[in-house]
């Protein structure tokens, strides 16, 4: 093996190479953004579930809404406290939270997450200005 220096040099190489942004950046990420409400959802002060569990998990409440309302014809989310709610992205979620911009596309850009509820649930202010 007279490579060995070379290939053992080449393995460094790589090793660097690959873990070089988790060292770069030692888990430093950008500060979280901060969210803009609208007056009706600072009005409300209550959302369907907790501002934790919407921050960390809204996604998939929405999918199971989406099963829930297209698969089985199911149209009211009770929470947890008991409030019924009408299951709509449109209706319910973009009621209070309707600055989309500003309050879903901050952190979706944040995240780098390109969420495919845009291709049916249109926003109509953005609609209007095309």
């Amino acid at each position: 093996m007279k490579d060995k220096k070379i290939i053992v040099t080449g393995v460094i190489i790589f090793i660097v190479l690959v873990t070089f942004p988790f060292w770069y950046n030692r888990g430093k990420a950008a500060p979280a953004p901060e969210l803009v409400l609208t007056d009706k959802a600072k009005a409300a002060k209550v959302c369907v579930r907790s501002t934790d569990y919407m921050q960390a998990e809204h996604m998939q409440l929405l999918d199971v809404w989406r099963e829930a309302v297209v698969r089985n014809g199911e149209r009211i989310y009770v929470s947890p406290d008991g409030k019924e709610y009408n299951m709509s992205l449109s209706n319910t979620c973009l009621d209070c939270h309707s600055n989309k911009t500003e309050f879903c596309d901050r952190c979706h850009d944040y995240s780098s997450v390109q969420p495919y509820c845009w291709e049916c649930h249109i926003d109509d202010k953005l609609k209007e200005k095309s």
